[in-house]
C-alpha cells in the first residue's frame, strides 16, 4: 500500500480552512498547542491542533460525517479529515479535565472556554493559541514570555500537573533538550520529587519518549536532563551507574546520526558491557522499554558483535565476510565508527571490503544440504559444519566449483566421524 506523503503547506492552507469554517459558523477557533510552538520557534508544525467553542455534534455537522470520525468524542474530540497530502485535523472542544484515576486521561471533561482550556494543558510552551485569520496569539499562560526566556516551565502548580500524568516528567525532559531550553526550577524540583513514580506509567508510553529523545540529534543533552532529574536511574538504571565513563558514553552517543533505537542503545551500552554480559543488560532494558522481538535482537547482535569489528584486519576472511553480510552491518560499523573514527583502519578495511563487487563478497554457495543428500551423506547436525567448511574454503580460494566442493565433503568425512572435519562455525555473525 502506497503511503502518502504529507505536503506541510498542503497540511498548513488545510488547518487554516478548517478554522475559517468553524468561525464563519460562528464558533471561536484557534490553532493550539505545538503548532503554535513550532511556529513561534520558527520550525514546521509537524501536525495542527485546534481547539474551538463548537461542541463534537457542531463540528460533526459543519464538516459532515463522510469527512470526519469521533474517535475521541468522549473527550470532545473529532478528526476532521482532509486532502490526501494535507492529512487529518484534531478539532478539540475547549475543556476542562477532571481527575486523572489513570495517570494517564481525565476520568471525564467539561467543556469550557479558552482560558480554562490553557489552563489545563501541561506546560506554558504549549499552552498557546493562534488566530490564523487574524495572525493572533492568544497567551492565557505566559507561554510567549518562556519561549523567549527558553524556559520549560509546568502551567500552575508543577506537582499538580506532574501528578495528572507522570509521562509529563520525561516529556519537560524531552522538550527542554530538543529546544535546547533550560528547565524551571520548580518544574525540576517536582519531576526530582517524583521520579520514581514514573513506572506507574506503561513501558509502551515510557519506551516511546525514550526512543523520540534518542532519535534526536540532542540526546546527549536529553541524557544529561535525565540525569539531572534523576530519571535516569529509574528509566535506564543501566546507563545512570556509570561514572567515570560518562563523558565517553556521551561523546560515543553525540557521534551517532540519525539512529534506530537499538543502535542509539547500544552507543549508550557499549562501554559497560562485555560479550558475556550483553545479554543480561538488555532483557531489563526490553521488559522496561518494551523493545521489540527484533528491536531486542539487534541490540543484543550490536553488542555481541562490536569487538569484531574492532579486530577486522585479524580476523580470518570467511568469518568477517560472514560478518559483512550480515543485516545491520551499517549500523554495526556506525557504531564502532562512533567509538573510534572515520579514518580507524579496521573499519577503513570493513568499508573496503563491503564495496568488493557481490560476485566476490558474497559468491553463490557452490553446494547446498540437498547437494549433500544427493551425495549420500545423511542429515544430522553436522550437515551444517560441513558446508561451513566447504564455504570457508571457497571464501579463501582454495576451492572454486560444485566437484571441488564435493571432493572436499568426502576428504572431511574421511578424515573425521562426520562431523565435518576442520569446518569451523562461526556462530553469531
Amino acid at each position: 500500500m502506497k503511503i502518502t506523503q504529507i505536503d506541510p503547506q498542503k497540511q498548513r492552507k488545510f488547518a487554516r480552512r478548517v478554522i475559517g469554517q468553524l468561525q464563519d459558523a460562528g464558533y471561536e477557533a484557534l490553532w493550539a498547542g505545538g503548532c503554535v510552538r513550532d511556529d513561534i520557534l520558527g520550525q514546521v508544525p509537524k501536525d495542527y491542533d485546534i481547539a474551538t467553542s463548537a461542541r463534537p455534534d457542531n463540528v460533526r455537522q459543519l464538516f459532515g460525517h463522510r469527512r470526519t470520525l469521533a474517535v475521541g468524542a468522549a473527550f470532545g474530540v473529532i478528526v476532521v479529515l482532509g486532502p490526501r497530502e494535507a492529512g487529518q485535523i484534531d478539532v478539540a472542544t475547549f475543556r476542562e479535565d477532571a481527575t486523572y484515576s489513570d495517570g494517564r486521561r481525565p476520568d471525564h471533561v467539561t467543556f469550557s472556554t479558552a482560558e480554562l482550556d490553557a489552563s489545563r494543558r501541561d506546560f506554558t510552551i504549549n499552552g498557546l493559541f493562534f488566530d490564523p485569520i487574524k495572525q493572533e496569539i492568544i497567551d492565557y499562560v505566559g507561554g510567549q514570555q518562556d519561549i523567549q526566556d527558553r524556559v520549560v516551565r509546568a502551567i500552575g502548580d508543577p506537582m499538580a500537573r506532574l501528578a495528572e500524568d507522570k509521562l509529563r516528567m520525561l516529556r519537560a525532559v524531552r522538550f527542554t533538550a530538543t529546544f535546547d531550553f533550560e528547565m524551571d526550577e520548580a518544574t525540576l524540583a517536582a519531576v526530582q520529587a517524583m521520579a520514581d513514580d514514573i513506572l506507574t506509567i506503561s513501558g509502551e508510553r515510557i519506551g516511546q519518549e525514550v526512543r523520540r529523545m534518542l532519535a534526536h540529534a540532542s540526546r546527549a543533552t536529553a541524557l544529561e536532563w535525565l540525569r539531572r532529574s534523576k530519571l535516569l536511574r529509574v528509566v535506564l538504571p543501566e546507563v545512570a551507574v556509570l561514572d567515570e565513563k560518562w563523558q565517553s558514553m556521551l561523546q560515543v552517543s553525540s557521534a551517532l546520526h540519525d539512529p534506530s533505537l537499538p543502535l542509539a542503545l547500544a552507543a549508550l551500552l557499549c562501554q559497560s558491557t562485555t560479550t558475556d554480559t550483553a545479554t543480561d543488560v538488555v532483557r531489563p532494558i526490553r521488559d522496561r522499554l518494551r523493545l521489540s522481538n527484533s528491536e531486542t535482537a539487534r541490540l543484543d547482535w550490536l553488542l555481541a558483535r562490536r569487538e569484531d569489528v574492532a579486530r577486522a584486519r585479524d580476523l580470518p576472511w570467511p568469518q568477517l565476510q560472514r560478518l559483512l553480510i550480515r543485516d545491520g552491518i551499517e549500523e554495526l560499523l556506525a557504531l564502532h565508527e562512533a567509538i573510534t573514527s572515520t579514518d580507524d583502519p579496521h573499519l577503513v578495511y570493513c568499508r573496503e571490503k563491503l564495496a568488493l563487487p557481490a560476485e566476490q563478497l558474497n559468491p553463490p554457495p557452490l553446494i547446498t544440504g540437498d547437494d549433500l543428500l544427493s551425495h549420500g551423506v545423511p542429515p544430522g547436525q553436522h550437515f551444517q559444519a560441513l558446508l561451513d567448511g566447504v564455504r570457508d574454503s571457497q571464501l579463501n580460494g582454495e576451492i572454486t566449483n560444485r566437484d571441488e566442493a564435493i571432493a572436499l565433503i568426502d576428504r572431511f568425512i574421511d578424515n573425521g566421524d562426520g562431523s565435518g572435519g576442520p569446518a569451523r562455525r562461526h556462530p553469531g555473525c
